[in-house]
């Protein structure tokens, strides 16, 4: 078993302020901290053909309000790992915290990510990486008290979510990967409506320090790249049917790739909750898509064409507004509420 320091990773065990960041490393605030970008790859799969196999994309995708911010396609004879570095190289990482799922958990990738880019991770570990694997299910989770857990209801279904994290000292051995600091494990239960609960354990490796991010911080950010598979991928294949198309000849499949992330993200950036309200809206009206793109010919409806990009597709998806002139205000315009 892998020697620990015998107790779990606190955010501030004393209630004191927390030491001075180490050098090279950044602070991750509790609130309004750096960004954290998620690392995913999806399948095209209407576009493979008899002679040729589906097309695949890897990007990268911010947390929170989804924007795609890189992207590059995994050629028929490579795989994700190979495309880590190429995908990531034009982005600043400077202070930001890169997650990914456990096939790209590269030692040699994770060395180039913290020393190069000056970023910081946290990675999956599963059977791909035997020792850190074998290390982490070995450390006492069962002595180490939850430190974070919550939980919601939706889509017919009860799911929690807890967090135990645990400090290794390097001095005592360590964890046999790149710049970890810290050990997580992450306890999910899930019902489904009419089915039995499902529980399971996964166990992750961080680059940031105890006082650098909490047991909250980190389960959010876990969370958050889970949540990227609903907030993109499914969006892509349910409300623009990519799954279902079958452009396949030359960049065609990556660029309409990159279309649809791009209506995903502006319409996520001005605050759409619902993408397939939203665009319902603009089919059954085409001419609300122009003030998106800042796009008018009448001067004189500025203010109303800023209001109705960023406030009415969040607060009316469905098309349904209403739009009052403001008497008393000294630049009278349109307001939309």
């Amino acid at each position: 078993m892998t020697p620990w320091t015998g107790r779990s990773a606190p955010t501030s065990p004393t209630g004191t302020a927390p030491p001075p960041n180490p050098p090279g490393r950044r602070r991750l605030p509790h609130r309004g901290g750096p960004p954290a970008i998620a690392v995913d790859g999806k399948a095209l799969k209407g576009s493979a053909r008899l002679t040729a196999t589906r097309r695949h994309l890897l990007s990268a995708v911010t947390h929170g309000t989804v924007v795609a911010l890189a992207r590059v396609e995994i050629g028929a004879k490579t795989n994700e790992t190979t495309h880590f570095r190429p995908l990531l190289e034009p982005l600043d990482l400077t202070g930001t915290v890169v997650t990914f799922d456990a096939l790209h958990s590269v030692k040699a990738n994770i060395s180039w990510l913290v020393e190069t880019k000056k970023a910081h991770y946290i990675a999956v570990i599963k059977t791909n990486q035997p020792t850190a694997y074998t290390q982490l299910a070995a450390l006492p989770w069962q002595s180490i008290a939850v430190q974070h857990t919550v939980s919601g209801t939706g889509h017919g279904r009860h799911e929690s979510r807890s967090i135990k994290t645990c400090g290794i000292a390097d001095g005592l051995g360590g964890i046999a990967f790149p710049h970890a600091r810290l050990a997580i494990r992450i306890h999910r239960r899930r019902k489904q409506t009419g089915r039995r609960e499902t529980r399971e354990s996964v166990c992750a490796v961080t680059s940031l320090d105890a006082h650098q991010a909490g047991p909250a911080d980190l389960a959010a950010a876990i969370r958050g790249h889970w949540g990227v598979e609903n907030s993109s991928h499914h969006i892509r294949d349910v409300t623009f049917a990519e799954d279902a198309s079958t452009v396949h000849a030359g960049t065609a499949p990556r660029a309409m790739a990159t279309l649809r992330n791009l209506a995903i993200g502006v319409l996520k950036t001005l605050g759409a909750d619902n993408i397939a309200k939203t665009t319902r809206a603009i089919r059954d009206e085409p001419g609300r898509a122009l003030p998106i793109l800042g796009i008018t010919d009448n001067p004189a409806a500025t203010k109303f064409d800023q209001a109705l990009s960023r406030r009415s597709f969040a607060a009316h998806p469905t098309g349904d507004l209403k739009a009052t002139r403001i008497e008393d205000d000294p630049n009278p315009g349109v307001q939309v509420r």
